[in-house]
């Protein structure tokens, strides 16, 4: 596998002649949490969709563990893991439903795919749901389900696009602290766009977004350096002008 998870390279997007992003570059390494940190309307989403391949790049490159993404589509959308804004589960299937369905479009095998949707709703303590309707759960719980979709085909990079929106406290709070886990447990790569700085673990690396362009890309104790900055508070509001999140 290639060294990197996830390259972009100067990558730019418009909409209807208005820049959305402007000569984006960073990378992911195997085994990193990644967080794209930005307020609302600074580009994040649009760099998913571009990631996911919703959107065509017309200017730069993207790569997943080395595949181009416009040219070896299928093998780099195969190395991804996704969890969008909204939700994209069937409320009215069950947990084991929804998740027999992504393990056949994945073209899993009967046997390999009960053993993996038991491994990842063990992990998330949702096996004993598995039977339940998704309209009959929580907002946490939902995400839940989300993240272990995402991870039954073994990805190597796993988006997360704001997941934590409209939870509670507690729920936000066990989300992040699974998602932290499974980097420390394996090989995952995460990036994880939100604007909420509470969810930044101390050995994360980080990429603020603002209007478009990457204000700063590195570990944080680097961001707090080039910034002069004591916390990511304080070099967030620095690098965004105190845009509003």
């Amino acid at each position: 596998m290639n060294s990197i998870a996830l390259s972009v390279e100067d990558l730019s997007f418009s909409y209807s002649g208005k820049k959305a992003l402007d000569k984006v570059g960073f990378s992911i390494n195997p085994g990193e949490c990644t967080i794209l940190l930005g307020p609302n309307g600074a580009g994040k989403s649009t760099l998913f969709a571009l990631i996911t391949r919703l959107y065509d790049t017309r200017s730069g490159r993207i790569e997943l563990s080395g595949f181009d993404i416009k040219k070896q589509t299928r093998k780099a959308l195969a190395m991804l893991g996704v969890v969008f804004q909204q939700t994209t589960l069937d409320m009215d299937l069950t947990v084991m439903q929804n998740l027999r369905y992504h393990t056949a479009l994945h073209g899993m095998r009967r046997k390999v795919a009960k053993q993996r949707i038991q491994e990842e709703l063990e992990r998330f303590d949702m096996y004993e749901r598995r039977f339940e309707k998704i309209r009959q759960l929580n907002g946490g719980h939902r995400r839940r389900v989300e993240i272990a979709r995402a991870l039954l085909h073994k990805p190597s990079l796993l988006l997360l696009d704001e997941p934590t929106v409209g939870l509670d406290v507690p729920s936000r709070k066990a989300i992040v602290e699974h998602v932290h886990q499974l980097v420390n447990d394996g090989q995952l790569s995460v990036l994880w766009a939100t604007h909420l700085i509470d969810e930044i673990y101390p050995d994360d690396h980080l990429v603020v977004l603002h209007q478009g362009q990457v204000k700063a890309n590195g570990a944080i104790p680097t961001v707090l350096q080039q910034t002069g900055k004591e916390s990511i508070d304080e070099a967030f509001f620095a690098l965004t002008q105190g845009a509003r999140t």
